[in-house]
């Protein structure tokens, strides 16, 4: 590992704690795995308030597909951790607090050993702590929690023998969205050439006779196809990529002859199999849209953007060499950034001016499966961050992860912040701290590993 990483001068505040579950000398043991789903879907008449565009001034008004929170538990014979996402816009702090305390309580999975992530999905309820505290917004919130602590109990549950290993693809369907415009300055709009990854990464967990178990999928997008006009509740192209995969392996998929799948009943199986659970994350989306939206309620683009990236787990995952023993290992780190907050205005416009905020804390979770590093943060990064950690990290498979064990808003690396856009007017954060606050933080426990 380059040591001159862990040098490299950073303007954050401080570092307010760090735990870790130490594991470098363990050996590697059998590995177990365990998946869950478990549906947190409104109900039809529930007075809820939707999340992720401020400009919608109603409830939902329908359910066009069932959203849901996804857990995967593991067990090296010494240790235990569980990836969860729920199909939500973010992690409030608050809840993060809450949910690991029970999950902890009820599973003995510490939080050092848990990624919580929201799929930051904008067709979905809010949660306590989005700005809106309706005790209908409350319920659901002890709703979807009651849910979280479950799907972990339930995959732990069903540990069984486990092979694991990871693989990577392309899919085309984002493309950055800071745009500069002749009369807004740099905007929410289509970038075909600014900074943009395509990668596609895949976790496959099967039993020991190849029947996949679970699929963890990462991909940096916002899921915001359906754009501030819907009012269904969906689980937005996230939604659609675990159900076109957990369709592919029920059966509900068969494969043409061309190698691709096509939707329809494999004769050899039934839609009665049970099938994995695809759990979807969120990479480093902060700069990030679907390379087309959708036009008022029409749901193709979803299922289309779904399909595609769909197909492309499922390529790889075909392709993933797998093992029997596993090593897991985890830690978390907080680190603390000067804030600040944009003063009050139409946005865009052609000048702003800052004010001093409160700090920012950024939490940050490390997961370690053998020499894979998952790494959380608790907020909407950029590209550039994700660029720099891959960049600096000693592991070749280092995949980030947003919206994880928390919140603290958009998080641009250093350079953006030249290009005063959306997402800088909407950070609460200071330049100069975050990018290598993260990097080095990331950097400092893959040290400790």
């Amino acid at each position: 590992m380059n040591k001159s990483s862990f040098i490299r001068a950073s303007k954050c505040l401080l570092f307010l704690g760090v735990t870790a579950l130490w594991a470098s000398d363990a050996p590697r043991g059998p590995l177990r795995a365990g998946a869950a789903r478990i549906d947190i879907t409104p109900a039809q008449d529930a007075a809820l308030p939707m999340a992720g565009f401020a400009n919608r001034t109603q409830g939902f008004k329908a359910i066009h597909d069932k959203i849901y929170v996804r857990a995967i538990v593991l067990d090296d014979g010494t240790s235990q951790a569980a990836l969860v996402a729920w199909e939500l816009l973010f992690v409030p702090t608050a809840v993060w607090a809450e949910v690991s305390q029970r999950i902890a309580t009820d599973t003995g999975i510490p939080p050092e050993r848990l990624i919580l992530s929201a799929v930051h999905d904008h067709g979905a309820p809010s949660l306590r702590g989005g700005g809106g505290e309706a005790p209908a917004t409350a319920a659901y919130t002890d709703q979807v929690e009651v849910a979280a602590v479950r799907a972990v109990h339930e995959a732990k549950a069903a540990l069984q023998p486990a092979r694991f290993g990871i693989g990577t693809g392309k899919a085309y369907i984002n493309v950055n969205r800071r745009e500069l415009t002749p009369d807004r300055g740099w905007w929410l709009g289509y970038n075909p050439v600014g900074p943009s990854d395509k990668t596609v990464a895949v976790l496959k967990f099967e039993d020991m006779s190849g029947k996949p178990i679970a699929l963890w999928i990462n991909y940096p997008v916002h899921g915001v196809v359906m754009g501030p006009q819907n009012y269904q509740v969906t689980g937005d192209v996230p939604g659609a990529t675990s159900r076109f995969v957990e369709q592919y392996y029920r059966g509900k998929i068969a494969t043409r002859s061309d190698g691709g799948p096509e939707l329809r009943l494999r004769p050899e199986q039934t839609a009665g199999d049970n099938g994995p659970v695809a759990v979807w994350t969120s990479g480093a989306a902060g700069d990030q849209n679907p390379v087309s939206m959708a036009s008022g309620e029409d749901f193709t683009m979803v299922d289309a953007l779904g399909k595609i990236l769909g197909e492309e787990v499922v390529r790889v995952s075909s392709g993933i060499r797998t093992s029997p023993q596993a090593r897991i290992w985890g830690a978390q780190q907080l680190v603390t950034c000067p804030g600040r907050r944009v003063e009050q205005g139409p946005l865009p416009r052609k000048d702003y001016k800052f004010q001093d905020a409160d700090p920012v804390n950024i939490r940050l979770g490390l997961l370690m499966i053998d020499d894979i590093a998952l790494a959380g943060v608790s907020g909407e990064a950029l590209t550039g961050i994700y660029q720099h950690l891959k960049r600096d990290s000693p592991f070749n498979h280092t995949v980030m992860v947003t919206h994880a064990n928390g919140s603290s808003g958009y998080i641009p690396n250093d350079s953006a912040f030249d290009q005063i856009s959306y997402e800088i007017t909407t950070s609460h954060l200071k330049p100069g701290c975050a990018e290598n606050a993260i990097v080095n933080g990331f950097l400092d426990m893959m040290g400790r590993h």
